[in-house]
């Protein structure tokens, strides 16, 4: 009754190359069919998300304020029915508005704890909206991760203690710019669907996708649908394939699945839409492309002998064995994942190069307790002292359950005798003190590798991105500090500092060649870093070299006992604990380099290749910055 309402599929294949050449000039281009589809699959996420909101987990809307966000949320809210709630959470809300806790107003009139719903449990059944999802905090994060898993919170605080149920979906509105702002990963590995909308302009157009009627028939539909047992392997097996390593992708790719074939009206699920399910929800966390199958060759011992042959007749034709090289349901699958990876996703995956996920970190480093300014992160019992800061609220919150015992107490104590009424009694016991958590200033630390012919390319390509850094430390209050090391001889040539004209005047004639003293270098990072921590910001070294020591310690030319020095020193930094990366730049990856990564506990990233912006872009993936 409902067949044909799903989007278009996309063209099968890899998408093919840029046209050689400019292109022309006359016109602006109009929307492409990769965006057209685009905004299809974004219409039909809404539409399998009302049919099992709690089921496909939710939506990641990466998109800024603009008629096409908008158009989509008109289009999502009239598809939920019309009892389901649908709420809007804002950035930076408090526990007790999230998750309920004591309502201070009716508990002190009437004198006993009366609970508050929080957010979660108004939106049970519904869908529940987070804006500016790229900035909510890892705690908000945590207690949206640990409602949609468990379907339920019981938040016991207060004097309350009461189980609210929260199966529901949640929409992420991320309106980050920036490549390193994104929607937080705990919640990324739980929705269903990450959609792409940010550059999206082409015509708003809703026709040929079910209506809430078809939703509703959907719903109603879903707790009958079968997903056969051939589909489920072919799933999980195309996650594998595509290097989707979380076992959630898998489940939410099935229960969309279920949901697409509900819209259909059937109920059993087909490989169409287990293909429907691994574009939508496999495809955009793609880290890997699939190996390409061998080619099958023909297999000369299957022919049958000469003799036979020349028995059968010559009208005789036997009949072809059934093909056991067509394609599987993990290939069909695959492909369908494939089919729907933006060209330049494609284009990175071939080059090795892991797609953009969600920031685990903050652009402006680790958070650093305060009771005194910052960011509110709740309170803790406690009197004031000198420079702490009362909470009345939560003072009166903690005092509100014991009024009708104090009240008996006073009663008791006074005997008859008249007093005034006191309205609410406050004890040394319930004062909170207000807690605040403020960002630590980040601090990336270069250290180049200065020797040898290739260093003033690699000493090009650091000064270049250094400067890049720089030109963006004025909003994030980071800063950027450069070693190099070459000869017998390890150099601080920038302090740590935001100030773009010293940084250049101080670039400009930094000098290069001679030996490798890479022991001395580590240690000069790792010294450089503890310096850091103690005055209170958060150090990233970032080393680049090629892992080959000559120089030891004792500045003697001694290459064995060099590469044994930068060992011992690299193990010693991984026990400080600091953030590091080692970029490889020697023209082919070594496995020294790698090693000796692996000793300091660093991401390593072999760059053969390249310039100041890439590495610069490389340095702020890998650190969270």
């Amino acid at each position: 009754m409902m067949d044909g309402l799903r989007p278009p599929e996309p063209p099968s294949g890899p998408p093919s190359g840029p046209p050689s050449g400019p292109p022309p000039q006359e016109e602006p281009a109009g929307p492409d069919e990769a965006a057209l589809q685009r905004w299809a699959d974004a219409n039909f996420a809404a539409c399998l998300l009302a049919v099992d909101p709690a089921g496909c987990g939710g939506v990641i809307l990466r998109a800024g304020p603009g008629p096409a966000r908008d158009v989509w949320m008109r289009r999502l809210a009239a598809l939920l029915p019309a009892d389901a709630p649908l709420r809007r959470m804002p950035l930076g809300i408090g526990d007790d508005r999230l998750l309920g806790g004591l309502d201070l107003a009716a508990t002190l009139k009437a004198g006993r704890p009366i609970a508050l719903r929080g957010v979660l449990a108004e939106a049970h059944g519904g869908v529940l909206v987070a804006a500016m999802a790229e900035r909510m905090s890892g705690e908000t994060a945590a207690r949206l991760a640990g409602a949609l898993d468990r379907g339920h919170i019981r938040p016991e605080r207060t004097g309350v203690a009461e189980t609210a149920p929260t199966r529901l979906g949640l929409v992420l509105l991320d309106e980050g710019i920036e490549a390193e702002e994104a929607a937080p990963a705990a919640l990324f590995d739980r929705l269903a669907f990450p959609i792409e909308l940010a550059s999206f302009r082409g015509p708003l157009a809703l026709d040929g996708l079910p209506d809430a009627e078809d939703v509703a028939d959907a719903r109603a539909l879903l707790p009958r649908v079968e997903i056969p047992e051939e589909a489920a392997d072919g799933l999980v097996r195309a996650a594998l394939a595509l290097g989707v390593a979380s076992l959630r992708a898998p489940i939410l790719a099935l229960r969309a699945a279920r949901a697409a074939a509900a819209l259909d009206g059937r109920e059993a699920a087909t490989m169409e839409d287990c293909a429907l399910a691994a574009r939508l929800v496999l495809a955009p966390r793609a880290t890997q492309l699939p190996a390409e199958p061998e080619p099958n060759e023909p297999d000369d011992e299957q022919e049958p002998p000469e003799d036979q042959q020349d028995e059968q007749e010559p009208d005789e034709q036997p009949e072809p064995p059934p093909d056991p090289d067509g394609p599987t349901p993990e290939e069909i699958l695959v492909e369908a994942a494939k089919a729907a990876l933006p060209r330049d996703l494609l284009e990175r995956l071939k080059a090795g190069v892991a797609p953009r996920g969600p920031s685990t970190a903050g652009r402006k480093g680790e958070g650093q307790r305060s009771l005194t300014r910052g960011r509110p992160i709740g309170a803790r019992p406690g009197a004031p002292r000198p420079g702490q800061r009362l909470d009345v609220v939560d003072t009166l919150r903690a005092a509100a359950p014991w009024q009708p015992l104090r009240r008996r107490e006073r009663s008791e104590a006074a005997a008859g005798a008249e007093s005034a009424p006191t309205r609410v009694e406050v004890r040394r016991d319930d004062f909170r003190i207000k807690r605040f958590k403020r960002a630590r200033e980040t601090c990336t630390v270069f250290v180049v590798d200065a020797s040898g012919s290739s260093a003033f390319n690699r000493l090009a390509e650091a000064k270049g991105a250094v400067e890049l850094l720089l030109a963006e430390c004025y909003s994030r209050r980071d800063q950027v500090a450069l070693i190099t090391f070459a000869g017998r001889t390890v150099d601080l040539a920038l302090p740590p500092t935001r100030s773009l004209a010293r940084a250049k005047k101080l670039l400009a004639g930094l000098p290069g060649g001679g030996g490798t003293p890479l022991a001395s270098a580590i240690d000069a990072a790792a010294e450089a870093a503890d310096g850091l921590a103690r005055r209170g910001r958060t150090p990233a070294v970032v080393l680049m070299t090629d892992g080959r020591a000559n120089i030891a310690r004792d500045g003697e030319a001694a290459p064995p006992r060099a590469m044994e020095e930068a060992a011992e020193a690299a193990r010693q930094f991984a026990a400080r604990g600091h953030a590091a990366i080692l970029v490889d730049i020697s023209p082919r990856a070594r496995e020294t380099a790698a090693e000796l990564a692996q000793a300091m506990r660093a991401h390593y990233l072999p760059l053969p290749r390249a310039d100041a912006r890439t590495l610069t872009t490389a340095v702020r993936g890998v650190t969270g910055r």
